[in-house]
């Protein structure tokens, strides 16, 4: 039953599989992009401020409420959008508002893209608003980079030490 003819052919069969998974684990070269572009990658989640503000409810009000369900004050959960701006060498290259998550709002607003820009000397221009105000933003960040070609440039937001930052 067990005889070295059948050993023989499972042995083939698997150096025939090794030898095909080794060939494309090397053969296809894969490039991300291309090499003489370079990419500006943003990426964060941030939570917003909260849609309304929070007001003290009146004893009436209490009283209405079950004993476990008594705080004495009042706030929205829902939280405003997140709008994001960036600008590279004076033109706008992305721009978007982000909503928030999660089933009531409440949750932080997140992006991830990818930019593919040509290598050189640019002046970025990252922008952020999480709050109600009309115009404006409440985050700006100006730097100049030098990006060489085939570099990833990756865009952060950190309001605990001032907005944007570039790694």
């Amino acid at each position: 039953m067990n005889s070295p003819l059948r050993f023989a052919g499972q042995a083939v069969v698997y150096l025939g599989f090794a030898a095909l998974i080794g060939y494309f684990a090397h053969a296809p070269v894969y490039r991300h992009f291309a090499s003489d572009q370079a990419v500006l990658t943003l990426s964060f989640a941030h939570s917003a401020k909260r849609k309304g503000d929070c007001r003290k409810l009146s004893r009436e009000e209490l009283e209405k409420l079950a004993p476990n369900m008594r705080k004495p004050v009042s706030c929205p959960r829902e939280r405003l959008p997140v709008v994001v701006k960036i600008e590279i060498d004076g033109r706008e290259l992305f721009a978007a508002s982000l909503p928030p998550t999660g089933l009531s709002g409440d949750g932080s607003s997140s992006i991830y893209r990818k930019f593919v820009i040509p290598p050189g000397s640019h002046q970025i221009v990252a922008s952020l608003r999480d709050s109600n105000r009309e115009s404006g933003y409440d985050y700006q960040t100006r730097q100049t980079v030098q990006l060489a070609p085939a570099q990833n440039l990756a865009l952060d937001f950190r309001p605990d030490i001032g907005g944007f930052v570039f790694y």
